[in-house]
């Protein structure tokens, strides 16, 4: 496990300053110890084999070249590999199913179904004897038709089935006849392509076998359900295992779920006797670890002349793999920015012989948003309307869709604060209007926006009678500073020192932790935290009263406040006792306040108890982050070059913990997307499926140079339906960016470019 000393505020409550993220000197001095560094007497390396046919079956399999080489110790193939059981049937009662996604039960089979699939681990003494002998294995297969071109493949989607991960269609009124009806529309069609996870950490896994116990080191965003789906899968209780992941070098989706190395891993452990590390190439990672979908997307609006829609329909085709993957939300965030009369949204899903998709950051939003955001900026153009006024006259009381209430939503003042901070009253309308010498300059915006969930979380806070405390919950830390946001709230609602905190995280020994995902982690271990000091603090009051002498004596948990290290009367502030006093009194070493149940039908229950309010909050309430984007471009008018020159994201999150922190995240989300809308993208070959540029020098990502000055503010206001009211940060500033970005194209080169993304070949 983790364990991180936390270091003392400027001020006197800890929760809202930009605190130094307390494992930097860890990352900063080498300390941190990552999957892949994890010392092990007698450890053997292993590397994959991949496929080379998208789909087929194995006729036959040469590893004796591979078996040759000096230091392989085994290969494992279909043929030897120790049996599996399959992965378990998913279930929205037990979202730990959901860690899988795919069916396919690895070197189990002879069937292959994508270009890329492991087939083969080669065990060595060394990393280099391993891939050596990975690359002599000869496979031979009988190939069988497939479908990898996803532009041949769309004339084959399905509508996508509403569920409680998304819903499929949703409308309002008849959106194709007041479109048909409507004054002044556009009617568009909008592409983006795969993207690929490129983490600084590829994925690596170490794992250990004593006798039935397993020990595996994985960077992670969901340990505890990958210590219940390997359980699962080799057939041993859950105790049996333990899963640490106390630093992820990056993950944005790309490691909430458990792709076959880790699995493998295990597997090659278990086979070979020996502990087994993996360490996946850049290309291994393209190859056996899914990315974002590709899409296909009609956006089409209809309005009066003074700008009011009448008509928003959003449609989108992406893919899944034949053996796994899941919907994106690509059209939810349609349903809730725009007050349309008719509104018309529909998902549409297409299988193919390609590696099952998984979440990327703002998974269906990021792309969604590029499309919905690009039109409202063509309707504008078309109605002669300054693009913020267009959104501010269609901007929504309620939900359009299904008339829910907000929870919170500040649009209105992130646009008004924006407009003013970036200048946008001095943009002239016209595009090609806005020169800087040889460069064209154009501004655009667009709205940022995406859900806020919730999950369960078991934590444990611990007070000792020297007024030290220490958090027990095994979360994920992604470099987003959660053990830092831990501490800041446990240190005000027991009011101690900052410095007085211990975060204890990153093991499936402790208290079972939620995924790193949609935004919620933070939210969810929160609102556990919140229960375990309200628990531990009306343990310390129980334990005063027991003393005729105390100030407490007579005292509900109401009437005192947690401040200076101890409890006070709020009604008299200068009555009360520090914690030292009191634990020491009672002949106690400490007193610990626990949230949440662990195991067996408690823990049932409380899944069943979640899931309710889960349900109860979806039917009355819409919950999100949003916020309003701004950007300047400057497109070179000889070579169609484009540079991002200026940017400032408004954003309405609700609280936030910590400035530095939250500051951070929401930047590292708006590179994301200007990498997505101007560089990015997953080359698959449409004969083959395999990915044609599967590395960091094909695949473009921004660099320092391609980013420029990122002004971030946002309206830290609370939402009152959200513990210590936080909405998510990690993922709401990536939504936007696309559009905003395009936009910004059009207003500099009169040109508009509806397929991400936005290189210069398509500009000159």
């Amino acid at each position: 496990m983790t364990t991180i000393e936390t270091q003392s505020p400027p001020r006197e409550r800890a929760v809202g300053q930009g605190i130094d993220r307390v494992d930097g000197p860890e990352k900063t001095t080498g300390k941190a110890r990552f999957a892949a560094e994890f010392p092990y007497p007698d450890l053997a390396h292993a590397a994959l084999v991949h496929a080379t046919v998208a789909r087929g079956r194995i006729t036959g399999i040469d590893v004796k070249a591979a078996e040759a080489v000096t230091g392989v110790l085994s290969v494992i193939t279909h043929l030897n590999a120790p049996v599996l059981k399959p992965p378990a049937a998913q279930s929205m009662l037990d979202l730990s199913t959901m860690v899988s996604p795919t069916s396919v039960n690895y070197l189990n089979t002879d069937e292959v179904h994508w270009d890329g699939q492991p087939v083969a681990v080669v065990v060595a003494e060394s990393l280099e004897a391993a891939r050596r002998g990975a690359a002599l294995v000869e496979v031979t297969y009988q190939e069988f038709p497939a479908a990898v071109d996803f532009a041949a493949e769309q004339a084959n989607a399905k509508p996508q089935k509403n569920s409680m991960l998304g819903s499929g269609s949703s409308k309002k009124g008849d959106a194709e006849a007041a479109l048909a009806a409507a004054p002044v529309s556009v009617d568009l069609r909008f592409t983006t392509p795969p993207h690929n996870h490129n983490a600084i950490e590829p994925h690596a896994t170490t794992a250990v076998w004593d006798g039935d116990r397993l020990t595996v080191h994985e960077g992670s965003q969901a340990i505890a359900w990958m210590r219940k789906h390997l359980a699962l899968r080799f057939g041993i209780p859950e105790r049996n295992v333990r899963m640490t992941s106390p630093y992820v070098g990056g993950g944005f989706g790309g490691k909430g779920l458990i792709w076959p190395g880790t699995i493998l891993t295990a597997l090659a452990a278990r086979a070979t006797g020996r502990p087994v590390r993996m360490m996946l190439t850049r290309e291994g990672v393209y190859r056996t670890v899914g990315g974002r979908t590709p899409s296909a997307q009609r956006v089409a609006l209809g309005a009066d002349r003074d700008g009011k829609l009448t008509a928003l329909i959003h449609t989108s085709i992406t893919r899944t793999g034949k053996a796994g993957g899941g919907p994106e939300g690509v059209t939810r965030a349609s349903g809730h920015l725009y007050d349309a009369e008719n509104i018309l949204l529909q998902q549409h899903l297409v299988e193919m012989d390609l590696i099952p998709n998984t979440f990327m950051r703002a998974p269906g939003e990021s792309i969604g948003t590029f499309a919905l955001e690009a039109a409202v900026d063509e309707l504008a153009s078309e109605l002669g309307v300054d693009p913020i006024e267009l959104r501010m006259r269609n901007e929504p009381a309620r939900s359009p869709l299904d008339g829910k209430r907000f929870a919170h939503r500040m649009l209105r003042e992130a646009y008004a604060l924006g407009a003013e901070r970036f200048g946008w009253a001095e943009r002239t309308p016209e595009p090609g209007s806005m020169r800087d010498g040889r460069w064209l300059v154009g501004m655009g915006v667009a709205t940022a926006y995406h859900p806020s969930v919730q999950f369960t979380a078991n934590v444990t806070a611990r007070l000792s009678a020297d007024g030290t405390v220490v958090v027990r919950c095994g979360f994920q830390e992604m470099g987003m500073g959660g053990a830092t946001a831990q501490a800041q709230i446990a240190a005000d609602e027991l009011g101690v020192p900052f410095e007085a905190v211990q975060v204890e995280y990153g093991d499936t020994d402790l208290p079972t932790g939620p995924m790193a995902g949609g935004s919620a982690q933070t939210a969810s271990i929160a609102a556990g935290l919140l229960v375990a000091c309200e628990k531990l603090k009306s343990a310390v009051l129980a334990l005063a009263k027991r003393s005729g002498d105390s100030p407490l004596r007579g005292q509900r948990l109401a009437g005192v406040e947690a401040r200076d290290g101890g409890l006070y009367r709020l009604d008299r502030p200068d009555a009360g006792e520090s914690y030292e006093t009191i634990l020491s009194r009672a002949g106690r070493p400490y007193v610990e306040g626990v949230a949440g149940a662990e195991s067996g039908l408690g823990a049932v229950a409380g899944q069943v108890r979640f899931m309710a309010k889960f349900l109860s909050d979806q039917r009355r309430w819409v919950k999100a982050a949003c916020g309003a984007q701004f950007c300047e471009v400057r497109v070179d008018q000889d070579t169609g070059e484009v540079r991002v020159s200026r940017w400032l994201g408004v954003f309405d999150v609700g609280r936030v913990i910590n400035a530095k922190t939250a500051a951070s995240q929401l930047r590292g989300g708006i590179v994301m997307g200007i990498g997505m809308a101007l560089s990015e993208e997953t080359l698959v070959d449409p004969r083959t499926g395999r990915v044609m540029n599967p590395g960091l020098g094909d695949y473009h990502v921004p660099v320092h140079a391609d980013i420029p000055p990122i002004d971030i503010h946002y309206l830290d206001d609370p939402d009152p339906t959200m513990p210590l009211g936080l909405l998510g940060i990690g993922e709401v500033s990536i939504t936007g960016v696309a559009g905003a970005i395009a936009s910004a194209v059009h207003h500099a080169t009169g040109k508009r470019v509806r397929d991400l993304p936005i290189t210069l070949d398509k500009l000159l």
